[in-house]
């Protein structure tokens, strides 16, 4: 529930496979969707089901209602060990519960939303039991939404982003994960554009190559200074008795110092 970095893999490729695994990404997703043509539903579905589950990797499926979402939950009850399931075009609360429903105990269900529909609603799909964690597909609301979407994008998709955000938080949720960046070969552009999302209260991204994998994980990690800031906020507080501190010429209340607690905490300090 807390991967910072969830990177796709196609799941007719499963050469693939442990290349993805060596990436550093903190959850491999096997894609039986978008990345697979048709006609490789079938091979497909049969090479994740017998990697994924022995490798504690996500899937997402095909979105209820296609022609292969029962064949691809059917597989998958059959895989002991299976992390988490992806469910697109996540609009439904009853597709979610159905799904949820069919799910083996232990696997967490995402519902990616990627509709108007979907954003609108974040709220009661955030809500519905079993569904521990919200992703944003920024590509394919842009689309459903009529809204220009580019990896520089600031304002276009803010209000749909934090409708996510909030929604997880108001649900007791995870911390939701951002879209894709669909430049594959700017490191850079990749962990500002990380950086953002976290700012804005994501907890992880997408990622479709494994070159996106470090800066995601990066930014969505405390840095050196963070860390410096979170042990002299904490020190100043421990030394103050909890009473209001004044650190780096800022006033340090409770929600500032609860925030150098996550920081610390998230580093394992």
């Amino acid at each position: 529930m807390t991967a910072r970095s969830l990177l796709f893999v196609p799941g007719n490729r499963s050469d693939r496979f442990p290349k993805a695994a060596a990436s550093g990404t903190d959850l491999v997703l096997c894609d039986l969707e978008d990345a697979v043509a048709p006609e490789d539903k079938d091979g497909a579905r049969a090479e994740v089901a017998a990697w994924a589950g022995q490798n504690h990797a996500a899937v997402r499926i095909n979105a209820a209602g296609t022609p292969w979402y029962e064949d691809d939950l059917a597989a998958l009850g059959e895989v002991s060990g299976l992390r988490a399931v992806v469910l697109p075009k996540a609009e439904d609360v009853d597709a979610l519960r159905a799904t949820v429903s069919r799910l083996d105990e232990g696997v967490e269900l995402y519902a990616l939303v990627e509709s108007a529909r979907g954003i609108r609603d974040a709220d009661r799909l955030a809500e519905v039991p079993g569904v521990t964690r919200l992703v944003f597909g920024n590509v394919d609301f842009g689309l459903d939404a009529g809204i220009t979407v580019s990896d520089e994008e600031e304002r276009e998709l803010l209000y749909a982003r934090s409708r996510l955000v909030v929604a997880s938080r108001a649900a007791g949720l995870a911390a939701p994960v951002d879209g894709v960046t669909t430049t594959l070969d700017d490191p850079d552009l990749t962990r500002a554009a990380a950086r953002r999302g976290r700012d804005l209260g994501f907890g992880g991204k997408l990622c479709l190559h494994p070159r996106q994998v470090e800066p995601v994980n990066t930014a969505f990690s405390p840095d050196e200074t963070e860390l410096r800031w979170a042990r002299r906020v904490v020190e100043a507080a421990g030394a103050s008795g909890g009473a209001a501190v004044r650190v780096d010429g800022q006033m340090i209340d409770k929600p500032r110092l609860e925030l150098a607690r996550r920081l610390l905490g998230e580093n394992g300090q």
